[in-house]
């Protein structure tokens, strides 16, 4: 797929996607850069039937939707909303909450606005991304529910949050790639199977030192248990056992309270991919923009059935991180 400079500023994104044509004409280059071929027939011209967002084949007069397996398809949302949410959600650090996208797109129902952005996180997720690999830091925390973060408290054990398993890439002294999931709970088990579905076999696994990590070397990984300092002595200085990861775990809560102002347990998992995704695309602004908008990944659009609730994640499985219903 072409990867077209990212406009820099709100100036030159208007220019470029100010138009419901504009934005088809996009679409059209990323679903056809080489130009059109009909998949019946091969013929390469056609017919472009724009009020309903379809070409038609010249020859044998199949129709083929702009907007087929994208999160796009069949939406009544203006393209030109889609456009500026996905440049909003990709460019703002803090991230867009329902009611500012609301606002500042001038939409009439705050639900559409919160539609859109979960459909944008439902397809931030490459099930065929690469593993973390070489040095990496695993540290667990808890979030959502009515008592996000507070890392580390076993008091918390009964009530609305959950637990989250974070791994960081260690580049340098530099954070690289960052996988966390909700877990069901701290057993030795769990916390396997998502390491070996998100870190390469052989890498080295620093933690801090929770029983639950033992058996890791028996899971071709090179296991380096650290001693955690107690929370008193960090406050004084000391350094933490798994400093990117406990970085990592600070930013995650600072931006749930701070843009969302915490969220709820079941839809937990969804903003974890979204900080995810923001944290690893943070220096790849057009191709965050197109994985947005779902150009090029195959992904179809989550119904609003499924979204509503969270019904279409489930329990965690054998492989270590919860998987998606796939919408029909």
């Amino acid at each position: 797929m072409p990867r077209p400079s990212f406009p820099k500023t709100l100036r030159e994104f208007q220019a470029k996607f100010g138009s419901e044509e504009a934005c088809q004409e996009y679409l059209a280059s990323c679903r056809w850069p080489e130009g059109f071929a009909c998949v019946r027939c091969g013929n390469r011209r056609a017919y472009e039937l724009a009020r309903q967002r379809h070409w038609q084949c010249a020859a044998c007069g199949r129709q083929v939707s702009l907007t087929a397996k994208t999160i796009l398809h069949n939406t009544k949302t203006p393209l030109t909303a889609w456009f500026w949410a996905a440049y909003l959600m990709t460019t703002d650090k803090r991230g867009v909450s329902a009611l500012l996208l609301q606002r500042q797109l001038g939409l009439q129902r705050y639900e559409t606005a919160w539609m859109m952005l979960h459909k944008f996180r439902r397809a931030m997720v490459n099930v065929a991304r690469d593993p973390l690999r070489g040095e990496v830091e695993v540290d667990e925390t808890w979030g959502g529910g009515t008592q996000a973060g507070l890392r580390g408290s076993r008091q918390l054990k009964g009530r609305k949050a959950a637990l989250v398993l974070v791994a960081v890439e260690k580049r340098g002294r530099a954070t690289g790639r960052v996988r966390m999931a909700v877990i069901p709970d701290f057993k030795s088990t769990t916390l396997t199977a998502f390491l070996k579905h998100n870190v390469a076999p052989g890498s080295t696994l620093y933690t801090d030192g929770l029983k639950s990590f033992t058996g890791l070397q028996e899971a071709a990984f090179q296991h380096v248990p650290r001693s955690q300092p107690l929370r008193t002595d960090l406050r004084k200085g000391a350094k933490s056992a798994v400093p990117l990861a406990d970085r990592a775990i600070g930013n995650l809560q600072q931006w749930l309270i701070g843009t969302y102002h915490g969220v709820s347990r079941d839809q937990l998992q969804f903003y974890l991919d979204e900080f995810v995704f923001r944290h690893n695309r943070r220096r790849q602004p057009m191709a965050a923009f197109q994985t947005l908008l779902g150009l090029g990944t195959g992904r179809t659009p989550t119904p609003y059935e499924l979204i509503r609730g969270a019904k279409d994640i489930l329990k965690l499985p054998a492989e270590g991180r919860p998987q998606y219903v796939v919408a029909c």
